[in-house]
């Protein structure tokens, strides 16, 4: 798989490099937590990540003032195996390089994403990127095996906590997982067999031999 850079005029249409964060203090304290022995790990909201400085910088500039939490994704990943849309951005920053498998909401089709429109990006260490509201996504992978991956995660706060209760009134209400998360599940994925929407079709893309 073609594993473009964020730098590429191809990313244009997923997100943008945000300019003038000092994200050194950041990447130093996600450093601090230690991988998962396998598999990945995902905390809307870390404290260690919340006190750093650059935490009012993307309130206050990347989201306008809007309130924000700070939290995490890392572990070992190389395979796509959902994506999932917010109603808005989302900021990620990686202490290390990191990949991100995306594509867009207006590829869906009937509740169902084809696989073959999945895009690879390449998020050089310290860079933050926002991922726009409309980019399907998920967890990132890593570049290097052994050194894994932790990528900060910066969303309106509350998102990806627990799923308010209603009921479903049409099918994209079938596709929420929690809250301000709406989900499409690759049937061989984990999240499938605990019932989620089984969104994606075709393969469920494993970068390994392209790293």
């Amino acid at each position: 798989m073609k594993i473009y850079s964020v730098n590429d005029p191809e990313f244009k249409n997923y997100g943008q490099v945000l300019d003038g964060y000092d994200t050194a203090e950041l990447l130093t304290a996600m450093e601090a937590i230690p991988l998962p022995e396998e598999g990945t790990a995902y905390r809307p909201g870390i404290e260690s990540l919340e006190s750093c400085a650059v935490y009012d910088d993307f309130r206050d500039r990347a989201y306008g003032g809007m309130p924000i939490e700070l939290g995490m994704c890392w572990g070992h990943n190389t395979k796509l195996n959902c994506l999932e849309y917010h109603r808005d951005s989302e900021v990620n920053i990686g202490s290390t390089d990191f990949i991100l498998l995306l594509a867009k909401r207006e590829e869906i089709e009937d509740g169902v994403l084809d696989t073959e429109k999945v895009k690879a990006f390449r998020v050089p260490k310290g860079i933050p990127v926002e991922v726009y509201a409309t980019t399907l996504h998920y967890a990132p992978c890593h570049t290097c095996p052994v050194c894994g991956f932790r990528v900060a995660v910066v969303l309106p706060k509350g998102t990806n906590t627990e799923k308010p209760a209603y009921e479903p009134a049409n099918e994209e209400d079938r596709w929420m997982t929690a809250r301000n998360k709406w989900l499409l599940a690759h049937p061989e994925s984990k999240e499938a067999t605990k019932g989620a929407h089984v969104g994606l079709r075709g393969v469920n893309i494993d970068i390994e031999e392209d790293l």
